[in-house]
């Protein structure tokens, strides 16, 4: 995140890089960096003849770098960009050349998404070296809670723990998605909101009782009743509800149990830190850790195996909706 404020601090102060070379596995940082630059380095009155946007499908290396040796007209610089360049992935070391010697008056960005340059060759050493390159790195699940409440924090609105989870268990780990979301709620809330599990319900659309995330909680608190309703409320709807979200979900919440049980400092701290969850919901683990003791949960995760088989079809030929009740009957009895 520092690194992404200072990039864009030195865009705001007209310090610019001939070549941005944004890659990685994160497209959501790579797009705002793009467009930043599409926005902000020149005037409107420059754009027409001085700006020009290419797609990696549509053009040749060879196309971008004699685009990018142009002289702007009747302006400082002009500004060239090329998205999806992931698609010339098999001709972009052919960009080394022009790399070493960029043409000062161009901003040239491409934007390599899912794919990263070989640090080994020539052309990563070159941009390194002559202009920028930002590695767009995934984050992992337990820094998506935080990421969410930043990005609200700074349009003056805040979050419930239980209302981000629900988010990243709908949206997975997708900044892009998830930043569209929150984007629908800023629209429709009143500044200075606290967003709950029941604005999420209403604007988004995903339920706040029957979801991944009250199932992991009631299977903790070893409530059949409500589990056995949450999976009939999923067997009623596979598509926003797949079994392999399912499974991974328990599976990662038995995983952290059972690292849970061999903690020797079980503070509220020091479980929040090292389990790598939000200390609101560590309360769950210390009544799940007295629901299933060590050796059920070893039996758990070896359940929880085997039901990712026969979801893949390996060795069953059973419903999904007949894996997920059979799992749930071994793990609560």
């Amino acid at each position: 995140m520092n690194e992404i404020n200072d990039i864009v601090a030195d865009i705001k102060r007209k310090i610019l890089k001939p070549i941005y070379f944004l890659m990685g596995e994160e497209s959501y940082y790579i797009d705002q960096i793009s467009d930043f630059i599409e926005k902000n380095v020149l005037d409107e009155s420059e754009k027409g003849f001085n700006q020009q946007v290419m797609y990696g499908r549509d053009v040749t290396i060879e196309d971008i770098i004699a685009a990018a040796k142009r002289y702007p007209m009747m302006a400082e610089r002009q500004v060239i960009i090329v998205k999806e360049a992931q698609d010339l992935s098999r001709t972009i070391e052919n960009l080394a050349s022009y790399a070493e010697n960029p043409q000062p008056s161009t901003v040239l960005v491409l934007n390599y998404k899912y794919k990263t340059l070989d640090k080994r060759k020539k052309l990563y050493k070159i941009i390194a070296k002559n202009g920028l390159i930002f590695d767009s790195k995934k984050l992992y699940e337990n820094q998506v809670s935080d990421w969410i409440r930043r990005v609200l924090n700074g349009k003056k609105y805040q979050i419930e723990p239980k209302a981000a989870l629900m988010l990243i268990e709908f949206l997975g780990t997708d900044l892009s998605k998830i930043s569209n979301e929150l984007n629908k709620l800023v629209l429709i809330l009143p500044e200075g909101t606290i967003i709950n599990d029941k604005h999420i319900e209403e604007n988004i659309g995903i339920s706040k009782d029957f979801n991944n995330f009250e199932l992991r909680k009631a299977v903790g608190e070893k409530n059949i009743l409500k589990s056995n309703r949450i999976i009939n409320y999923f067997a009623e709807n596979p598509k926003n509800n797949p079994l392999v979200m399912t499974i991974s979900l328990l599976n990662g919440f038995f995983t952290q149990l059972l690292f849970f049980h061999g903690l020797q400092d079980k503070s509220k701290k020091s479980v929040a830190s090292a389990l790598g969850i939000n200390p609101y919901f560590v309360d769950e683990y210390f009544l799940a850790s007295r629901n299933y003791p060590i050796q059920k949960v070893t039996s758990i995760l070896s359940f929880l195996r085997d039901a990712d088989m026969k979801s893949k079809g390996v060795g069953a030929n059973q419903s999904q909706e007949d894996i997920l009740k059979e799992l749930l009957f071994k793990i609560l009895h």
